[in-house]
């Protein structure tokens, strides 16, 4: 594994939600056409006590979804404990444990930041580690839980 890019998405606090979403879609649908990935890995919605935060989150993975659907990556969706545990071995690790387990093992001189940024390539991460378990223990090349390609 090595890392290609990292990084996050900025939009303007003050434009209207709509504009921020169709940056936010923008920005991804310009980096699948960049990279051109297969796979497309998305943490699932973190519910947080403030309840226009988690509907903001979910607005924005709904683009984030859609570019890739439209791009007719296979989605992989995971739910954070998950992917804490698939990087440290712990799914109640903190952001912090993530981002020290990411420079390892992806062999890197920094921990990728910020911490947004390093969900993204820890739900990444996550993807490839249980791609190569499924396939060994199914003796199957198949991804797990991806949603429909659209190509």
């Amino acid at each position: 594994m090595r890392l290609v890019e990292c990084g996050v998405i900025r939009t303007k606090p003050g434009d209207p939600l709509p504009a921020r979403l169709r940056e936010i879609h923008q920005g991804v649908a310009d980096l699948i056409a960049r990279h051109k990935p297969d796979h497309l890995a998305v943490e699932d919605v973190f519910y947080s006590r403030n309840v226009r935060t988690t509907l903001a989150l979910g607005h924005a993975r709904g683009v984030i979804l859609l570019a890739g659907e439209a791009a007719g990556v296979f989605i992989h969706e995971f739910a954070p404990a998950e992917v804490k545990k698939a990087i440290v071995g712990n799914g109640s690790a903190t952001k912090e444990q993530v981002q020290f387990m990411l420079a390892r093992l992806l062999r890197l001189s920094a921990a990728p930041e910020p911490l947004d940024a390093s969900d993204g390539v820890a739900a990444a991460v996550t993807y490839v580690l249980t791609a190569h378990i499924s396939a060994f223990t199914n003796g199957v090349d198949q991804a797990p839980r991806a949603t429909r390609r659209s190509r």
